[in-house]
């Protein structure tokens, strides 16, 4: 079993910027991918970007300039660096866990870009 808990949303004014983090915990063996996903009201659910456990990032185009993902395997912790954050940000932010064997999602975690 593993578990996610993800943590640094909340309220932030158009141009600032917020922290996501997510740390999986748990039986967590061999090959994973952590990444991050988002949803927006009434759209579908979009990847936003992953990075597997040696550092290889994909970062959706979008999003690429504003949105940096890292991750720090000794915490098993994954983090979104967002900036420049557009009212169309607006969303609520899932952590994904993915191995060749299983995949597992978090609570996700408000973000509302507003003035």
């Amino acid at each position: 079993q593993v578990q996610l808990v993800e943590s640094g949303g909340g309220l932030v004014q158009p141009g600032g910027s917020l922290r996501l983090s997510c740390a999986a915990s748990g039986s967590i063996v061999g090959l994973n991918i952590m990444g991050w996903y988002r949803q927006a009201p009434g759209k579908q659910r979009e990847m936003v970007a992953s990075i597997s456990m040696d550092g290889l990032r994909n970062t959706a185009d979008s999003m690429k300039g504003r949105f940096a993902i890292s991750r720090d395997n000794s915490k098993n912790t994954i983090y979104l660096q967002m900036a420049s954050l557009r009212p169309e940000d607006t969303a609520v932010y899932y952590c994904n866990f993915w191995t060749p064997r299983f995949e597992i999602w978090g609570q996700g975690t408000q973000v509302t870009v507003s003035s």
